[in-house]
């Protein structure tokens, strides 16, 4: 009788195991959980540092000014930052006037123009402008 129920244990578990790998539905690719404190590109809001946390262009220039044709004070490497607010300047690509500012990742502070921000409306709702 012990080799029947360690048996029905096996049998138990093997099914419990095949049945968690078919929990999605079929076709669906179950998305990998992101790590604790991270936050995905998906979000674009602004958090309550006050600050807009949003999908950028990777290689994104941020200028002096509001303007391309200002100095370019350096990048945004990732795909992922932080904005302190935003203003009015040149227009743009993106259809508007409105540029973010924000550190780049090379370190100094510039202005990016919106059509580079994975923003739906401009300015960002809740966020200040400078």
């Amino acid at each position: 009788m012990a080799v029947g129920r360690k048996f029905a244990v096996a049998l138990a578990a093997a099914a419990l195991t095949a049945g968690l790998g078919v929990a999605t539905a079929p076709g669906a690719t179950a998305a990998a959980p992101a790590a604790a404190g991270v936050r995905t590109t998906a979000d674009c809001s602004v958090h309550s540092d006050g600050k807009l946390w949003c999908g950028n262009k990777a290689g994104a220039k941020a200028y002096a000014d509001r303007s391309y044709s200002s100095a370019v004070r350096g990048s945004l490497r990732t795909t992922y930052s932080w904005f302190a607010c935003w203003g009015h300047g040149d227009a743009h690509p993106g259809g508007n006037d409105i540029w973010y500012w924000t550190q780049t990742d090379d370190g100094p502070w510039g202005n990016v123009p919106a059509v580079d921000v994975s923003t739906s409306v401009d300015p960002a709702p809740g966020l200040r402008q400078c």
